[in-house]
């Protein structure tokens, strides 16, 4: 049986490579779109000179939305193993046309059926790193019982507790409620798969993340987690009979569903992400001495491990 996470990885992350390096020449001029386009292209492209069989179960959006990368192609050269592919080209739009740190390209592949085949809507999402007891946090319970929780096993004050949430106004509760309790908070513009792999990092202060954001992202995270590590809960949250449709159409049964970490993702898995701007996971691209210079975390379930590959990039 084929290990997808080691079979696949060189092809993996030099897709990510790739989507990075073409973003990176638009960081800061204010474009989202065009960032976008260039990366998916990029991605596309070196998708599709890996040998497998690959189909994307969480892309750019549904086929009549996405000319690219849409939920359901198929990419690679068709030989092999059939493989699920979850992608971001460029996870952080709006802070890469910005120009602000975190932004990220990133794909993660299991075995067929091993990612949630999920709809381009909003997912309530909570997530905590490894080595915790099972079941410390609650997607149904309150923010403060959360804190409380975490901060019991850990055996630190609810104050020393520290939150990362997507900084929109829909979370302005669940702000006010962890200030109430004392509790810090990293507000974060954009990007929530890096928020929720935050958790699991000694070098960044988080300890759970806990708010609104994309379904496609809830998915790409959760395979991180599962490489590395960590528990999550997660829930669609549907807005409109459009999208209540269009859960239903890829086999949403209970759009209520309360779903667990293997639920989301499961099996062997390979994540990797690399930075498009500097960030506190990994670093931007940078351009030295006639190199694209990239940094990516690389995960692998199959063995727990963790790796950062530094690539330099000839510019011809």
């Amino acid at each position: 049986m084929t290990i997808i996470s080691t079979q696949y990885a060189s092809g993996i992350v030099n897709a990510t490579e790739k989507a990075a390096v073409a973003a990176s020449k638009l960081i800061g001029l204010g474009d989202e779109k065009a960032a976008d386009q260039v990366a998916v292209d990029a991605m596309r492209t070196a998708l599709n000179e890996i040998d497998f069989k690959g189909r994307i179960v969480i892309g750019e959006g549904e086929r009549d939305e996405a000319p690219m990368l849409y939920i359901g192609e198929e990419v690679g050269s068709g030989k092999n193993d059939e493989v699920d592919i979850a992608l971001d080209p460029l996870e952080g739009t709006t802070i890469t046309a910005k120009g602000m740190p975190n932004s990220l390209s990133v794909v993660a592949a299991a075995q067929k059926g091993g990612l949630l085949y999920a709809p381009d809507t909003y997912m309530n999402k909570i997530a905590v790193g490894g080595q915790l007891p099972k079941d410390v946090i609650d997607l149904d319970a309150s923010v403060e019982d959360n804190v409380k929780s975490i901060a019991d096993v850990k055996k630190i004050k609810a104050s020393d507790v520290t939150a990362c949430v997507l900084e929109r106004p829909r979370h302005s509760d669940q702000i006010e409620s962890l200030r109430s309790i004392g509790a810090k908070i990293v507000l974060i513009p954009d990007g929530d798969v890096a928020g929720v792999i935050m958790t699991t990092q000694t070098n960044n202060p988080v300890d759970i993340y806990l708010g609104i954001g994309g379904a496609p992202e809830g998915v790409l995270a959760a395979a991180a987690l599962q490489c590395i590590g960590g528990q999550m809960q997660a829930r669609l949250v549907i807005n409109s009979d459009d999208e209540k449709s269009r859960a239903q159409k890829i086999g949403i049964k209970d759009l209520d569903k309360k779903y667990n970490l293997d639920e989301l993702a499961h099996g062997d898995i390979i994540f990797s992400a690399t930075g498009v701007t500097e960030g506190t996971m990994v670093r931007g691209v940078r351009n030295v001495n006639n190199n694209y210079i990239t940094h990516s975390l690389v995960l692998r379930s199959n063995d727990s491990s963790t790796q950062y590959i530094e690539t330099y990039h000839k510019i011809i």
